[in-house]
Order: C-alpha cells, then structure tokens, then sequence
C-alpha cells in the first residue's frame, strides 16, 4: 500500500465513520473495487484512533464537563457516566463472543451490501420521526442506544446511523441522540483498537501511519460537523437513498465479478 492509497483509506475512514453510511462497509467495498488492501490491523487502529481524536477535538467541552461533573459526584453526570459504561458492555460483549466471525465477513461483498441496504431503511425511517423530544438521557434508553450499537460490528451496518436512529425513535432530541451516539462511540473505538493490539502487525511504513492518522482526524471532524448540522436539520433520508445506491453498486460489482 502506497502513501495515494493509504491516504485515500483514510479519507474514506474519516468520511464514513461518523457520516451514517458505514466506515467497515465502505473500506470494504473500497478496497475490493481499486483491488487495495486495506493495510491489515495496524492500520485499521490507525484510521480509528485518527477519527476517536476528532470526537474528541468535537466534543471536548462535554467530555470536560462530564469528566468534572464524575469527579465532583454530580448526579446528572454520575448518571451519564454509567449509562454510557451500560451501553458499552453489549458490543463488547459481542465483539469478544463474534469478533472471528464479523472479521470474516468484511470480504463477503453480497453481505455488506444487504447490510448498507439494511442501513438505508433505518434512515429512511428515521425521517419520519416527529421533530420533538424529550432532553437529557436515561438509563434505559441509553441501553437501548447501546443495544443498537452491537448491529454496527457488522461490516456494513452504520453506527452512527444505528445509534442516532435509535435514540430518536426512544424520544431523544435530535441534538442529544447524536451527542450520546458519538459519546458512545469513545469507549467502543477505543476498546477495539486496544483489543486488536495484541494482532496487529506493525511493519506497516511509518508514513502511512501519519498519514492515516492525520487525514481520517482531519476529514473525520469535518464529516462529524456536517453529519450533527445534518441530524439537527432532520436531514438523514438523504443518506438513504446513498446507502440503497452503494448497495447496488456493491452488488452489481459482485455478480458482475463473479463472470
């Protein structure tokens, strides 16, 4: 893999990671189309941990503020705090019990595509919820948040789009459905990258790492930006139709692959 090619990955990680369209399934795809290998596990921790910085880098007032608030032993961050641990403990679990599994279908292209399709229905739905709904999280939903979650280990099953959507449909506003999504998203990348660790094979060239790392925090803050101003705006039905339409496109090229 070239520094062109790495940054390319990279910039499809920083894009789709947070955009509700499925990074895993978009690197996928990506890679069998331009026939690139992904880069293996190291640079598959390098292209997280660039777009965990830009969650970071985004949220960094209410991450400082619920740090504070835990320390001070302040109920309404006590009770953010361990929601978002609750919501963490399912697609732990399941990564640890299925890890070997899902890793295997990052190459079954028909699999990704039935799954983007599968993303692009939940968007879609999505649009339908009422604008209203009530501030702050609770317990339960944040469960049910992180019960969503664990769909998204799935090559092709959008997290971001998953969590948000869920969040809506449990009565979240729209605003506070993407902060806890992406909130949720620190733990779950971070665990991953470190539960990857142990395998991964870092002979990769130390260019690409900066490379990966720098572009996909980079084009990641920016796709972050773009897809809270998108979810404020009740504007995520658009990204169905660019689910349902990369699907085919996955599809078409498998069958048409296949003669």
């Amino acid at each position: 893999m070239n520094p062109l090619e790495a940054s390319i990955l990279a910039v499809v990680q920083g894009l789709t990671e947070f955009l509700p369209v499925s990074s895993s399934g978009h690197l996928a795809l990506a890679s069998n189309m331009m026939n690139v290998p992904e880069g293996g596990l190291a640079y598959d921790i390098v292209l997280h941990l660039g777009t965990l910085v830009a969650v970071f880098a985004f949220y960094w007032k209410d991450i400082i503020a619920l740090v504070r608030g835990i320390i001070l032993r302040e109920r309404k961050s006590l009770i953010l705090g361990l929601t978002l641990v609750a919501g963490t403990i399912p697609v732990a679990i399941a990564g640890f019990l299925f890890g070997d599994f899902i890793g295997s279908l990052r190459s079954n292209m028909l699999f990704i595509s039935g799954a983007l399709a599968f993303t692009g229905t939940i968007l879609f739905f999505s649009g339908r919820i009422p604008s209203a709904g009530e501030p702050g999280i609770t317990f339960k939903r944040g469960v049910l948040v992180g019960l969503a979650q664990t769909l998204a280990i799935l090559p092709g099953v959008s997290r971001s789009g998953t969590t948000i959507c869920t969040g809506l449909f449990a009565g979240l506003s729209r605003e506070e459905a993407a902060r806890f999504s992406f909130l949720l998203a620190i733990p779950a990348i971070l665990g991953a990258a470190v539960k990857e660790l142990p395998s991964a094979n870092w002979s990769i060239p130390f260019s690409n790492i900066i490379i990966g790392f720098l572009v996909s925090a980079v084009v990641g803050f920016g796709a972050l930006a773009l897809l809270v101003k998108f979810v404020k705006q009740g504007k995520l039905t658009g990204f169905a139709w660019y689910c349902w339409t990369v699907a085919l496109a996955g599809l078409a090229f498998t069958v048409w692959g296949s003669y």
